[in-house]
C-alpha cells in the first residue's frame, strides 16, 4: 500500500489534511455528505491531478461532499486558483468566473442573446401541446419531438412554430436542430451528447438561439465555453421523465450553480412544481422548465395561471 492510499470506502490519512476537514465542515450542511460507504468515499492518490495543497484538500473535500469526481476536480482547480487570489478560506465557496477560466463577457463569438428571464418554459412533446399552451400564455417552450423519421420531425417541427405564430411565445426544438434551421426556429436546446454532433456553427450562423443542458461543473464549463444563449441546470430534484446519470442537484447546489453563470440566462429543470417554485426562485436563477407539472395536471391551463402568478407574471 503505497502512502497515499488506503481501503475502500476510507480516506487516506495522508490526503485527509486539516484544510480537507475545514473545508468539508464548512460546507457538510449546505451541500450534504457523500455516504456511499461507512467511511466516506475511497479517495485514493490517483483521483489528483496535481499535488498542492489546497488542491488536494479541496478535492478531498468536494468527493466527500457527494460531488462527482469530474466536478470535484473542476472545484479543487477553483480553491486553489481563489487561494492563490484571495488567501486560503475553507468557509468561502468558490464562485467567481476568473476562478473557474471562464472567459469575460461580451463575447464576440457568442449565440444570440435571449432574455436573461426566460419566466416560465414548458418543455412539451409534440406541436398540439406547444399550441395549447402558447394559447395559455407560457412565454418559452420547447418542442421535445421524439421520432427518427425525418420528414416527421420535419412536419412536427414546421407546425410548432406555426402555433406560436402571433403569441409572442418563443420556441426551442430539442435536438433536431436541422429542423429548426430550416424552418426558421427562435432556438435550438441540445443536450451535452449532442454538443459533439450538431454543427454549432451552422446554428450560430442561422441567428437562433442556443440552450444546453447541464448536471454539475464540469458540464457547465463546457456548456461556458461554447457562449450559449442558455444554460439548463438539473435535476433539480427526481425525476421519473428521464433516466439521469448523476443524482438529483438540489437547490443548494442550484443556487452555487446561479452565482457562478450569473451572466448567463439560466435555467433550472428536473421535478419542478409549485411548492418548490420559491426555493428554486430564490436560487437566482431567471426561468423554471416544467414537464410533468404541466402535461399532467387535470387542467393544465389553469396550472399554467398558478405557475405565472407564482413567478410574478
Amino acid at each position: 500500500m503505497t502512502p497515499d492510499t488506503h481501503p475502500a470506502g476510507s480516506v487516506a490519512p495522508s490526503i485527509q489534511t486539516p484544510e480537507a476537514q475545514a473545508i468539508f465542515e464548512a460546507h457538510a450542511a449546505r451541500f450534504g455528505a457523500a455516504s456511499d460507504a461507512p467511511g466516506g468515499p475511497a479517495i485514493l492518490a490517483a483521483d489528483f491531478t496535481r499535488y498542492e495543497p489546497v488542491y488536494r484538500a479541496a478535492k478531498v473535500a468536494c468527493l466527500r461532499l457527494g460531488f462527482i469526481a469530474s466536478d470535484a476536480e473542476c472545484l479543487a482547480q477553483a480553491f486553489e486558483v481563489r487561494a492563490a487570489r484571495l488567501g486560503f478560506d475553507p468557509a468561502a465557496w468558490p464562485d467567481e468566473p476568473a476562478d473557474f477560466g471562464l472567459r469575460p463577457w461580451p463575447r464576440d463569438d457568442a449565440f444570440a442573446r435571449c432574455p436573461a428571464s426566460l419566466g416560465l418554459y414548458a418543455v412539451l412533446p409534440d406541436a398540439a401541446w406547444v399550441a395549447r399552451l402558447a394559447r395559455a400564455g407560457v412565454p418559452t417552450l420547447q418542442l421535445r419531438f421524439k421520432s427518427d423519421d425525418a420528414a416527421a420531425v420535419l412536419r412536427e417541427v414546421r407546425a410548432a412554430i406555426a402555433a406560436v405564430a402571433g403569441t409572442g411565445a418563443r420556441l426551442f426544438i430539442n435536438d433536431h436542430w436541422q429542423a429548426a434551421i430550416a424552418c426558421g426556429a427562435y432556438g435550438v436546446h441540445l443536450g451535452q451528447e449532442d454538443i459533439d454532433t450538431a454543427d454549432l456553427d451552422a446554428i450560430r450562423a442561422a441567428g437562433l438561439r442556443l440552450g444546453l443542458s447541464t448536471h454539475g461543473y464540469a458540464e457547465m464549463l463546457r456548456a461556458d465555453a461554447l457562449g450559449p444563449s442558455y444554460i439548463a441546470l438539473g435535476a433539480v430534484f427526481p425525476t421519473t421523465l428521464k433516466r439521469m446519470a448523476t443524482a438529483p442537484q438540489g437547490t443548494a447546489r442550484l443556487a452555487a450553480y446561479a452565482r457562478l453563470l450569473r451572466h448567463h440566462s439560466l435555467v433550472a429543470i428536473g421535478g419542478i412544481d409549485l411548492a418548490a417554485l420559491p426555493e428554486v426562485l430564490a436560487s437566482g436563477v431567471g426561468s423554471v422548465a416544467v414537464v410533468r407539472a404541466l402535461v399532467a395536471a387535470a387542467s393544465p391551463e389553469a396550472e399554467v395561471a398558478r405557475f405565472q402568478a407564482a413567478l410574478g407574471r
